[in-house]
């Protein structure tokens, strides 16, 4: 004689507290919990930001100095 396969102790998927369910009540309950796990978003990246939102397009650059400075200070470089 062989030994009987033993089979890995399976960990329940849902856990009855309160009742007795029919088949038909456990089915519907997991039917709705496995349509909600499916349903939920999964990881999405960070919205991006628009360039013109960025914080550091509002900090100056330093003015020039020298010889044509005033032309340098109207025009970006």
């Amino acid at each position: 004689m062989t030994a009987p396969e033993e089979k890995p102790q399976e960990q329940a998927l849902l856990k009855v507290v309160k009742g007795t369910p029919d088949d038909h009540q456990l089915a519907a309950l997991t039917a709705v919990v496995a349509g909600l796990a499916s349903a939920a978003p999964a990881e999405a990246e960070p919205e991006r930001r628009s360039e013109w939102a960025n914080p550091a397009r509002r900090v100056r650059r330093p003015l020039q100095h020298g010889p044509g400075a005033w032309r340098a200070s109207g025009f970006p470089g």
